[in-house]
């Protein structure tokens, strides 16, 4: 697989071309907005999620024993940040699993390990937050989040409340302002 470089600029026109939606959505914090990132679409796409990945990678920490790919949108982001960095994956359940391992974090994480959190599109970080809190109760120790698009909803300041430091590859305005 060949390595995709893409100036910044030309990955916020084309991660808004393919996943810039308008119209009524309900969100998960459940307010109603009349836009939508669609993050599928653009994890969907082995050139975005590859030119993404690449900017997230900036974005990380000096050191970590793993990235904490949250479920679903942040797993397909860490796999791909994995793969470029070398820096092991793990995936976040919303909730530990009934049945089998019964684990909360799949991928074989070593206890005490320090994860960086990795997230898709964060509004208010309502499920963020809930998963730093089940990270660090589970023994490991969370201090980072990236993610690829920050709505500025106020999702920055409540991760920062819990003690971690947040990064993203875009802001709302960012992509907002963006030539089309």
């Amino acid at each position: 697989m060949a390595i995709i470089t893409m100036k910044k600029t030309e990955l916020a026109k084309q991660i808004r071309e393919v996943s810039y939606l308008t119209g009524e959505f309900k969100l998960r914090s459940g307010n109603i907005s009349n836009f939508y990132w669609d993050k599928y679409r653009f994890e969907s796409n082995p050139m975005l999620l590859t030119a993404i990945a690449a900017e997230m990678a900036k974005l990380l920490p000096s050191r970590c024993d793993g990235l904490a790919g949250l479920e679903l949108g942040g797993v397909p982001l860490a796999t791909a940040l994995s793969l470029q960095t070398g820096i092991p994956c793990f995936y976040v359940r919303k909730a530990a699993k009934t049945y089998g391992t019964c684990n909360l974090i799949e991928g074989g994480v070593e206890e005490g390990s320090t994860l960086v959190v990795i997230e898709d599109v964060i509004t208010t970080a309502g499920q963020v937050c809930t998963s730093i809190e089940q990270i660090r109760a589970e023994g490991y120790t969370v201090e980072h989040v990236v993610a690829a698009i920050d709505r500025q909803a106020g999702g920055g300041a409540k991760i920062n409340e819990l003690g971690c430091s947040f990064a993203s590859v875009f802001t709302l305005t960012e992509l907002e302002t963006v030539d089309n």
